[in-house]
């Protein structure tokens, strides 16, 4: 299913089907980029996270600063 783009403006510019499927192609290309920058963004924050929590524990951070740690250190954060 192809979309039909949407022109903003067009100053004396003829759209032919070839401008039209360009268009559209790199408005797919477009939006597919989008996608797996948000993928690599919300992987590397995932790895982030597993490793605040990795240290968290290899630090024993519970009973070197008390149940409240993980609540202080989002707070801090």
């Amino acid at each position: 299913m192809t979309d039909k783009p949407t022109f903003v403006y067009r100053d004396g510019m003829t759209a032919d089907s070839n401008y039209v499927q360009w268009l559209s192609d790199i408005k797919s290309r477009y939006r597919s980029s989008q996608i797996k920058a948000a993928v690599r963004v919300n992987t590397a924050l995932l790895e982030l996270y597993w490793s605040i929590g990795r240290d968290l524990v290899a630090l024993k951070a519970e009973e070197r600063w008390g149940n409240g740690i993980v609540k202080q250190f989002a707070l801090d954060m």
